[in-house]
């Protein structure tokens, strides 16, 4: 079983504070679901004080940067995609949100979605989890599972309001 990283560990470098979600990564459980709510603050900030164009381009900003924060980290914890680094959820949870809104009924039901699809991992998401160690791996095996939730959220509000 791969080493908890410590505080001391995430505050050594810029790229372990990021992927590690500003301590959410430290979390003794569930630290994928405690990086996955560090979206929602984020995604309250870019309603609030940004727009639609921002809102997108801070999500493709902080994949990219999310990247090399993974690979440096993984590196660094000697696993590539260790359970600590949560920055992947933040990232494809805010992309979520993009979508689904600021509604907290809707936030609750995709929350819930994604955290089943990250878990699951259904084809092609553990498959790709598998073939990618790297920090591209380490993202984007989260975008799918955002990708899994919100096409189950989208047909789910199409038969919600088909009753």
């Amino acid at each position: 079983m791969a080493t908890r990283p410590t505080l001391r560990f995430m505050v050594r470098h810029p790229a372990h504070l990021l992927a590690l979600g500003f301590g959410a990564g430290l979390a003794p459980f569930a630290p994928g679901t405690f990086g996955t709510l560090l979206a929602v603050p984020f995604a309250l900030l870019l309603w609030g004080y940004g727009s639609d164009a921002g809102f997108v381009a801070a999500i493709a900003f902080f994949f990219l940067i999310g990247i090399w924060a993974s690979a440096v980290t993984g590196q660094d914890l000697g696993v590539a995609d260790h359970g600590a680094i949560v920055w992947d959820e933040v990232v494809a949870f805010l992309l979520v949100l993009y979508f689904v809104g600021s509604d907290w009924t809707r936030i609750a039901i995709a929350f819930l979605l994604f955290r089943l699809f990250d878990i699951l991992k259904p084809p092609p998401i553990r498959q790709l989890d598998a073939a990618l160690k790297n920090g591209f791996g380490v993202m984007a095996d989260d975008i799918l599972a955002a990708g899994y939730t919100l096409l189950v959220f989208a047909l789910g509000e199409r038969l919600w309001r088909a009753l």
